[in-house]
């Protein structure tokens, strides 16, 4: 169907075509060329990393954390069971078990309580995964990782923008990664970045995304690697977008702004900020009173237009990951209630007020 406004829809409007067409005309358009160094350079300037190492996806990005770091079979990773299943799933491509923990109900969160609750003798990582551009409470499970002797992994995929405490996410813990999927705030259709500030672990991502190749050595292999590098052109994609970050992350608040004030005594929940927490609003995301009213009310936009998009589905209703628990209230709760409204940095003001005067004259008539 094509919708009228859709969820998203990115922002192409700046050097992106400019950039690819230096590729074409250079030739460079694999995994060499001067646009990947200059993306890894810029996007460690603009998070404040020390390192950053551009790859094919965010998928293989929190892989490539996750294996830097050592865990592999008989290991535990705790994250989120409220979480994109790409989380979930990079924890077992390494052999390691995931274990889910519930999140918070007011940030919607990972729960650091239920994470003290199910940490055992094999757990060697928290996922803290910063969903839809609000973080995690760092401190609280900084602490919590310094007092087992844990690494701390940051999934910013969704939270380009997003400040905890005045630190850009992704330079708090000992590695993370983010996404560049067409639907984040930049993009470079598909790709990833892993950063971190500790120079070993950048050095063993770049081996391990490079096939494994000796730094001293051509075509030397001495640990199995991956081919999870970007392309230049991606990366060229990537320099054009970043350029107008700041833009992007302006309008999104804005957008944000006006779908908060619109929803004020209205029974439907705002996912805000809180004091500390600065948010990104990678997508405006709402909750209401129960999943049938959701269910109308996204089929009602969708009638209009109007395209939307559940809340993620928790990781421990899949079939997959079946039998890792099932107490976990509030994230089955929001992936029943939340609906993700469309918040690209192009949406129109007129457009925001008509999705919400839609919902607001829906609950009204259903009162």
């Amino acid at each position: 169907m094509n919708y009228k406004i859709p969820v998203y829809r990115p922002n192409l409007t700046g050097n992106e075509k400019k950039y690819v067409n230096e590729c074409l005309d250079s030739t460079w358009i694999s995994s060499k060329g001067h646009f990947i160094n200059l993306f890894e350079t810029q996007f460690s300037k603009y998070t404040g990393v020390a390192h950053s190492a551009a790859v094919s996806n965010g998928t293989v990005a929190i892989h490539l954390c996750l294996l830097a770091l050592g865990i592999g079979p008989g290991d535990e990773v705790i994250v989120p069971t409220f979480t994109y299943i790409a989380s979930v799933n990079a924890i077992t491509y390494t052999g390691a078990k995931p274990v889910f923990v519930d999140s918070l109900k007011d940030t919607w969160q990972i729960d650091p309580d239920d994470i003290e609750r199910k940490i055992t003798s094999k757990t060697k990582a928290i996922m803290a995964v910063h969903l839809f551009g609000l973080p995690c409470a760092m401190d609280r499970l900084l602490s919590i990782c310094k007092k087992n002797n844990l690494y701390l992994i940051e999934d910013c995929a969704e939270a380009l923008g997003t400040f905890y405490k005045n630190k850009h996410v992704g330079t708090i813990g000992h590695i993370s990664s983010f996404s560049f999927f067409g639907n984040k705030t930049i993009t470079t259709g598909e790709g990833g970045m892993v950063v971190t500030n500790n120079p070993d672990l950048h050095d063993k991502v770049m081996r391990l995304k490079g096939q494994g190749l000796s730094k001293n050595r051509e075509y030397w292999h001495d640990i199995v690697g991956y081919n999870y590098r970007m392309t230049n052109i991606c990366a060229a994609i990537g320099v054009a977008q970043l350029e107008k970050a700041d833009q992007f992350l302006l309008r999104k608040r804005e957008i944000a702004q006006l779908y908060k004030q619109a929803f004020l005594n209205s029974g439907i929940i705002f996912h805000d900020e809180f004091e500390g927490l600065h948010h990104s609003y990678w997508m405006c995301s709402v909750l209401v009173a129960n999943e049938t009213l959701r269910d109308d009310l996204r089929e009602m936009l969708k009638r209009n237009g109007i395209e939307t998009r559940p809340l993620f589905h928790p990781a421990h209703t899949m079939p997959i990951y079946q039998g890792f628990g099932t107490d976990f209230p509030v994230a089955e709760m929001l992936g029943k209630n939340g609906i993700t409204l469309p918040s690209f940095p192009d949406l129109k003001d007129e457009e925001v007020n008509l999705i919400t005067t839609l919902m607001l004259e829906y609950l009204n008539q259903k009162a």
